[in-house]
């Protein structure tokens, strides 16, 4: 039997990766609070604390920034999709996903980008380890979709790509905000709110 010794990872490579998570930190707590079109490269260095140029080696443009902070968004959601129970019923890990992706947008976590943006599109189209991310994370996501429509839990009659992208929008609602501005309802029960309306409709039964 071969035994095979671990590569070593150089302190010069080990220091690069430590930069470059901590500039995706800065990416996406500045998209999730100012938003894509205000968020600056000037203002990620800065918040990094190296300069504009030191960063341009690790993304070339803010295109690339943005789509680095959604691969990182991405793998979160695939180690939290992992870690579902794999007894729990298609509806029940829908709803688990909802409600923590909208956690992430109420503490400040998710970033937000406009959807009508050609450059960024082509970044996001672009960057493998997002897009392999979000087929991974949409073709779970689908399953569980059409299961719950077999169970009937889930109105079988809407086509599954459009539940997908419902639950998708979640994730930028601004009813969330909306509800955390007005200061009457904490965290988890604005997201039991927003489940509801999301699930169940407005309709009453």
């Amino acid at each position: 039997m071969v035994s095979t010794t671990p590569t070593k990872v150089s302190f010069k490579a080990q220091m690069l990766l430590a930069r470059e998570d901590a500039i995706i930190q800065s990416v996406n707590r500045l998209l999730a609070e100012k938003g894509f079109e205000a968020m600056t490269v000037d203002e990620v260095a800065a918040d990094v604390g190296i300069a504009k140029a030191s960063l341009y080696k690790h993304f070339p443009s803010k295109e690339d920034l943005a789509a680095a902070a959604m691969a990182s968004v991405m793998r979160r959601a695939q180690v939290f999709l992992n870690d579902l129970p794999p007894d729990a019923s298609p509806i029940d890990k829908l709803r688990r996903v909802v409600a923590w992706t909208m956690g992430l947008k109420l503490a400040g976590e998710m970033p937000s980008l406009p959807s009508q943006n050609s450059s960024l599109r082509s970044a996001l189209m672009g960057h493998k380890d997002y897009m392999d991310g979000l087929m991974d994370v949409s073709d779970r996501l689908g399953a569980w979709i059409e299961a719950a429509q077999k169970q009937g839990v889930l109105n079988p009659k809407l086509p599954s790509i459009a539940v997908l992208y419902t639950l998708y929008a979640r994730a930028c609602d601004p009813v969330l905000e909306f509800l955390k501005i007005g200061d009457l309802y904490n965290n988890d029960e604005i997201i039991a709110l927003v489940l509801s309306t999301c699930f169940e409709g407005i309709e009453a039964r």
